[in-house]
């Protein structure tokens, strides 16, 4: 039987989704829980791969059970053998055809901003920090230049493995509440690296050091030399794939109501 799990994590104390040597992945540790539980092997597949640092409301993984257990005992059984950082939220029986990754329509992510003249404490390890006062309306508007389809060459880590840098952005959204700010972003796949990339660059224009209309000249550049530097990872949170709603899997967890 397939199975599909939701998953949250902080990615604080890990080196990223994918299974490493050093097995400080969130995969590394979610598959020594489900080997635990099922007493065998038990590989995954997610929906999008996180790096270091970054945190899933709801990650969605999928493998082939090797055991018969109705769906909740795979969550508090699992559960049982992951640290307290990571946790899973629901388990569904699914069709074979099914593939986390393949049968994503969408991702979606999130990004949350501390903007104080003080350091996050708190926060720190889950929000990014900008000490000096940001301008949401030219953030927004440098943020709209990127909807649609776009090639992200600009926005490209030099490591990443995708087939191709085109890609489809159809939200880019700032919102502020109170001392942070809350960035979200919603494209059919995304680049490494390519949301703390653009970051980088609205936080730039927020600061006042280019105009909303630098983004287009970024994009049309194809080069990672002339954007901002990446952005710390510290404040980025996977909400999700979206997938068609005949699937039946669950559209959000209890963490979506966490998050500011």
């Amino acid at each position: 039987m397939r199975l599909a799990l939701g998953l949250s994590y902080c990615g604080t104390a890990y080196q990223g989704w994918q299974s490493q040597p050093s097995g400080q992945t969130v995969q590394d540790r979610l598959e020594h829980a489900l080997a635990e539980f099922a007493t065998q092997p038990v590989p995954t597949l997610c929906a999008g791969r996180t790096d270091a640092g970054v945190h899933a409301l709801m990650q969605v993984v999928h493998f082939d059970a090797p055991v018969a257990r109705a769906p909740f005992s795979w969550v508090r059984g699992v559960n049982r053998f992951l640290p307290p950082d990571i946790a899973v939220q629901w388990a569904c029986p699914v069709a074979d055809a099914f593939h986390a990754r393949g049968s994503a329509l969408a991702r979606r992510y999130a990004y949350v901003l501390l903007q104080s003249p003080v350091r996050p404490s708190l926060e720190s390890g889950r929000a990014g920090w900008c000490f000096q006062p940001l301008d949401g309306a030219a953030m927004q508007a440098a943020a709209n230049h990127l909807l649609g389809e776009h090639d992200f060459s600009s926005f490209r880590a030099a490591a990443c493995q995708a087939h191709s840098p085109v890609k489809r952005l159809t939200r880019a959204q700032v919102a502020r509440r109170g001392a942070y700010w809350r960035f979200d972003f919603e494209a059919n796949a995304f680049l490494h690296h390519m949301i703390r990339n653009i970051m980088g660059c609205l936080v730039a224009v927020g600061q006042g050091l280019y105009p909303p209309d630098w983004l287009p000249q970024v994009l049309a550049a194809r080069s990672r030399a002339v954007a901002a530097p990446t952005f710390a990872a510290d404040g980025l949170y996977f909400l999700g794939p979206v997938y068609d709603p005949a699937w039946g899997l669950p559209e959000r967890t209890a963490a979506y109501d966490w998050l500011p």
